[in-house]
């Protein structure tokens, strides 16, 4: 992290604030810290705008929900979760590996904001409870996908809406010059 950055305190406010900002009037979404886990939930009869609610109140808990938001399409953005399934920790191999295809996507938009903000990316495979072969077996793979992923978004462009919070958050930790010195190796994840 930059000089710049290090001495810039990443609060949660901050980052609910830019985004509601953006997009609750673009796109009808409000990003919530929760007290449990994440959810997204889509607008309804008692909720005029669709909740995108992060764990805990954590900054990479957002940026990791607001990740997957942004890679949703329209049909997905109707259904709660975008219509993912979840399975929770202690996975096999061949559920860990069809879990990593789908957030390969999501976690590299998420390393690219976090980047854009100062923050440490970290990848997740999410199954602490595996066994560590079936852990370790495929984290290097996917440190790998993640970055290949995050290559072809820095050569082509984030998704839309990934890629104007990018631009708001560069904006506002004043990062741009130090996001384009970032290295998007696999080893930095």
């Amino acid at each position: 992290m930059n000089s710049a950055a290090a001495t810039t305190k990443l609060r949660i406010d901050d980052i609910i604030s830019l985004f509601n900002g953006l997009f609750l009037p673009t796109e009808n979404t409000c990003l919530i810290a929760g007290d449990d886990e994440p959810i997204y939930l889509p607008a309804d009869d008692d909720n005029p705008h669709h909740r995108l609610i992060f764990a805990h109140g954590f900054y990479e808990s957002a940026l990791h929900e607001i990740s997957h938001w942004c890679i949703a399409g329209k049909a997905r953005r109707q259904l709660v979760d975008f219509g993912y399934w979840y399975e929770p920790d202690g996975r096999s191999a061949e559920r860990q590996r069809a879990f990593e295809q789908v957030e390969v996507r999501p976690q590299a938009v998420e390393w690219l904001l976090s980047e854009a903000c100062g923050r440490r990316f970290y990848v997740s495979t999410d199954n602490l409870s595996a066994s560590p072969e079936v852990v370790e077996a495929g984290l290097a793979r996917f440190r790998q996908a993640v970055a290949a992923q995050a290559h072809v978004y820095l050569r082509d462009g984030l998704p839309a809406r990934a890629e104007v919070l990018k631009n708001a958050l560069l904006d506002y930790y004043q990062r741009h010059e130090s996001f384009g010195a970032c290295e998007f190796a696999p080893e930095n994840i």
